[in-house]
């Protein structure tokens, strides 16, 4: 969107009086600044500043201690460049205003290598150079909870009043007591170019799943998903309940996933993985190989918070294990059924909590490097993949952290910047978080030992 486009937008849009500049940082987390819509031409045009650190803060917001970004450069300012994404009206808001999305560039023109997006760009580049285009789509899961409680509680039915009590997996009552909720989140993604296609009650009370349209622009994906978690967590607020897209909310409900289905088509627009069959072409094998090898370096992507290892425990119905098969949703790389034109891969690890950006990057990244490296998969299992003894993911946080820190194939997928700065981030916040006592440790422990 130039300058004139984005002038023109606001003249269609009279009403909007401010606009959200916004980058995202490797949390997720969308952070920037809120200008006068008259400043249009400064957000577009690439005018607007802001330290480069802000994309390594932890998750509450804190400089991470040490960070050369911080205290050898000073803490020195970068560019932030319009993504060309139009501009999208905000409808939760009480004054009507628009969202920008940017990224941020270094003060000698370079793109900044700490940024999330620019990581999956260079990814999406490489298989733009190959001839190849990612078809990418998402699949978020998310609660919605009654916020005037101290804990999370299942929120009350707007048709009933009576809070929510049983799981309501594929549950037809639950998406209609939701019903002016889910359509104020239909149109929502309507005005800002966000691709919903299906809508389910899933296996927790209160627990959703929207999912995205295939499109052919992994940014474009990753955008969606991003704008996605923030609208929802909007638009619930409106009407009085809160969304969380914690991957364990309840420690004995079902967890929420961010699932991604993703196929290739080369420059006639034909799916590289289709050959006709079930099985897939050699090319999608070795995908699938480059996948499970990076699997373990990159589930600090997957699941980048001390709450996401509830989630991937044993039992818990989420992917554990190094594995892939067809139609099989026990296993972390699934290859579903159907028509063959439409052959694709789901890979199933990563939570709802994690940043899209970072998550798409060592995807796309991991199956990149199986195709350039003409990797070859294990067989596929049939069967139960969580009863099996296979390679397992990093069962706990400061696991994952050292296996990113350390993984051979990570610096291909990300830059050393952004390795450095994720690894720092990370450990700051697993050492703020083993520094608390919890009450159920009080409880547990403080008149009996």
């Amino acid at each position: 969107m130039s300058e004139s486009k984005a002038e023109a937008w606001l003249a269609q849009h009279p009403e909007i009086e401010s606009i959200f500049a916004c980058v995202c940082d490797l949390n997720g987390t969308m952070r920037g600044k809120r200008v006068p819509a008259d400043q249009v031409s400064k957000v577009v045009e690439g005018g607007l500043r802001l330290p480069l650190s802000i994309v390594g803060m932890d998750i509450w917001g804190e400089d991470v201690e040490n960070s050369e970004l911080v205290f050898e450069t000073g803490d020195s300012d970068g560019l932030c460049d319009f993504t060309g994404r139009p501009l999208m009206p905000i409808t939760w808001t009480t004054r009507p205003t628009a969202l920008a999305m940017l990224w941020m560039r270094q003060e000698n023109g370079k793109p900044f290598p700490g940024d999330p997006r620019r990581a999956l760009a260079e990814v999406a580049a490489r298989f733009k150079a190959r001839g190849l285009t990612p078809v990418v789509a998402t699949e978020l899961e998310f609660y919605l909870f009654d916020p005037t409680e101290d804990h999370p509680q299942a929120p009350c039915s707007p048709v009933t009043g009576k809070r929510l009590d049983s799981d309501g997996a594929l549950s037809l009552d639950e998406l209609q007591h939701f019903d002016e909720f889910l359509n104020e989140v239909y149109d929502a993604c309507e005005l800002q170019g966000i691709p919903a296609d299906a809508a389910i009650s899933e296996n927790g009370a209160g627990q959703f799943e929207i999912n995205m349209r295939h499109v052919d622009d992994p940014l474009r994906a990753a955008d969606d998903a991003v704008l996605f978690k923030r609208l929802v967590r909007g638009i619930a607020r409106k009407h009085g309940f809160a969304a969380t897209f914690m991957a364990k909310p309840y420690g004995d409900l079902a967890g929420s996933g961010f699932h991604v289905h993703f196929s290739l088509v080369d420059e006639n627009g034909v799916n590289v993985f289709d050959n006709g069959g079930e099985e897939g072409t050699p090319l999608m094998l070795n995908a699938v190989a480059g996948l499970l090898a990076t699997m373990q370096q990159n589930t600090l992507t997957f699941a980048p918070h001390e709450n996401s290892y509830r989630r991937l425990l044993p039992g818990a119905h989420a992917p554990t294990n190094v594995a892939w098969g067809y139609e099989n949703r026990t296993a972390a790389i699934r290859i579903p059924g159907g028509d063959p034109k439409a052959r694709r891969i789901e890979h199933r690890v990563a939570g709802a909590d994690a940043n899209p950006y970072l998550v798409l990057t060592s995807i796309l990244g991991g199956a990149l490097l199986g195709i350039e490296q003409d990797m070859q998969p294990v067989a596929p299992i049939t069967g139960d993949a969580y009863t099996m003894k296979l390679d397992n993911l990093p069962l706990d946080w400061a696991t994952a952290i050292d296996a990113f820190r350390k993984g051979p194939d990570v610096p291909g997928l990300f830059s050393a910047r952004l390795q450095t700065m994720m690894v720092e981030c990370k450990t700051q916040e697993l050492r703020k978080f083993a520094r608390q006592v919890t009450h159920f440790e009080y409880d547990t422990y403080l008149e009996i030992v």
